[in-house]
């Protein structure tokens, strides 16, 4: 009766508006159910994880480069916000259908609770059926509150039209009872779900406080004196852990606990499968290695490579002790499939992480235990390889396979199977569009070519004769190397352009290619103007 008055007569301003509010409403109320039943199963079967997570996976290559460009490592959370935003709109949309056809706008939220639980139980670290809890009992929740408040705009028997707006009359009284009892109960539901599930990180905390590193058999070398130079705007020569680039699909950070922490070694040519607890690891040799890592999605003169001091197990020793062979003697598998907490694959080649590199399980980043952020309690790195073929953060099991039999994460979004790193360098100072005055203008920077090494850095101003930057001490060629160059600024615009040449004698191309798919190539330019 209520759904064929509402029918017969035209839908006014007020009963929109106040349909959209319990549109509103409903969301809000199905986001903190679904919040307070994945306490229950997961945090990352949430319908905002899940949903930003399948996203993330259906995204194009190069729309996820723009976002990393325009973003930075805020991308994840300007994910989560643009998914709220559309939730918010599908809200109102839904309450304002349900003003008129009132079953119609409960069924719509159902529908996207149905989305969001394929979204949950399709993610590569889905593991079973209950990860669709969250998004279903949300979306029950949120589509029974919708109903019972549209119900309160119809009125109730006997009661008149509204005078001369030509809508039936609504309970005012009942509806604003039963908005500000939605309203707080779901308030209160979130606030217990949000608490809930991040206290489940607790003993993953508390586990890496209680990590004492132990000292390494094998111990970097000291920093050579000259390989940090003392230049105002320039990169320092360690990274610190706060500062250290991140670039992940993970949504919700894992916490792992590493007293309960295990990786499996398996596959082709593993004579002896292996499972390591983290105690196991930090009983076995260690060595101490300073590193660069980079980010394929850097861009030629971007932010996305930093140099850290770490602590680990070398790969190599480990794959030995399975008796895995490289394929140069016969080994079976070419390629090492490394998996994390969160689903991510990660796809080495087995002759990189076996030809006397220093490739290693890491447990320790700058002198302390692995940050959440970067990996905790155990990530893989490769010196030489991109991270998106080498270093798996939250790892806990590693195959062998051959690149034939099996493409990893990225490989199967266009990425290239095997990416070694370019050769790359970058101006830090001066910063692009900045007005330096005339005289001596100090023009500093990094540059890298992992495990190949710089010989040589150079710096042309304008069109003019490519001039040899003043190169700072070499660590090792697994770490970037500072350079710095004098040059005497001249009134007007200049563009300063770099380029570095690896200790193959191969000189940084000059060809700019985007970094899909195996990284950007091309030299870094900066727009200055001299006063």
């Amino acid at each position: 009766m209520d759904d064929d008055m509402t029918r017969q007569r035209p839908l006014g301003i007020k009963r929109l508006s106040l349909g959209a509010l319990s549109g509103l409403l409903a969301g809000y109320a199905a986001i903190a159910i679904a919040e307070l039943v994945s306490a229950a199963v997961r945090p990352e079967s949430g319908p905002v994880i899940a949903v930003g997570g399948a996203a993330v996976d259906r995204t194009p290559p190069a729309v996820k480069d723009w976002a990393i460009r325009q973003f930075g490592t805020n991308d994840k959370l300007v994910l989560q916000l643009g998914i709220l935003a559309v939730l918010t709109v599908l809200a109102l949309a839904l309450g304002m259908v349900a003003a008129r056809w009132r079953l119609a706008g409960s069924l719509g939220v159902l529908a996207f609770g149905v989305v969001g639980a394929l979204a949950a139980t399709s993610r590569p670290d889905s593991t079973s059926a209950t990860d669709a809890l969250p998004s279903m009992a949300g979306a029950l929740g949120g589509g029974l509150l919708l109903y019972w408040l549209i119900g309160r705009l119809t009125a109730p028997s006997g009661a008149t039209a509204a005078r001369g707006s030509g809508e039936p009359g609504w309970d005012r009284r009942g509806f604003i009872l039963a908005a500000t009892a939605a309203a707080a109960a779901s308030t209160g539901a979130g606030l217990v779900g949000r608490a809930l599930n991040g206290s489940q990180g607790q003993n993953a905390v508390a586990s890496r406080k209680d990590v004492v590193l132990p000292a390494p058999s094998s111990k970097a070398a000291p920093t050579p004196r000259g390989a940090a130079l003392r230049i105002g705007g320039i990169s320092p020569y360690v990274t610190p852990n706060a500062d250290f680039y991140r670039v992940d699909t993970a949504l919700v950070v894992p916490k792992v606990d590493a007293n309960t922490w295990k990786l499996r070694i398996h596959g082709e040519g593993v004579e002896r499968e292996l499972t390591l607890s983290f105690a196991d690891l930090l009983k076995m040799p260690l060595i101490e290695r300073t590193i660069t890592l980079t980010c394929v999605s850097n861009e030629v003169g971007g932010p996305y490579a930093g140099n850290a001091r770490w602590i680990g197990v070398r790969l190599a020793d480990l794959l030995q002790r399975c008796g895995v062979e490289p394929p140069s003697k016969g080994g079976p598998a070419d390629q090492l499939v490394a998996r994390s907490v969160d689903g991510m694959t990660i796809g080495s080649p087995v002759e990189d992480v076996l030809d006397g590199r220093d490739a290693m399980l890491a447990v320790g980043m700058n002198g302390e235990p692995l940050p959440f952020e970067h990996g905790f309690p155990v990530r893989m790195l490769v010196p030489g390889l991109y991270g998106y073929v080498s270093a798996c953060k939250w790892i806990q099991d590693i195959e062998l396979t051959t690149f034939d039999a099996y493409d990893p994460y990225w490989v199967k979004r266009d990425w290239a199977r095997r990416a070694p790193i370019k050769t790359q360098s970058r101006i830090d100072t001066p910063k692009p569009f900045a007005r330096p005055n005339t005289g001596t203008v100090m023009v500093a920077g990094v540059a890298w070519a992992q495990h190949r090494g710089i010989d040589k850095v150079e710096v042309r101003v304008d069109d003019g004769p490519w001039q040899e930057a003043r190169l700072a001490a070499e660590d090792t060629r697994d770490t970037w190397r500072q350079w710095s160059h004098e040059w005497e600024a001249t009134k007007g615009g200049h563009t300063l352009t770099v380029r570095a040449t690896d200790l193959t004698g191969a000189t940084q191309t000059a060809k700019r290619t985007p970094t899909v798919p195996d990284g950007a190539s091309g030299w870094h330019s900066v727009v200055v103007t001299v006063d």
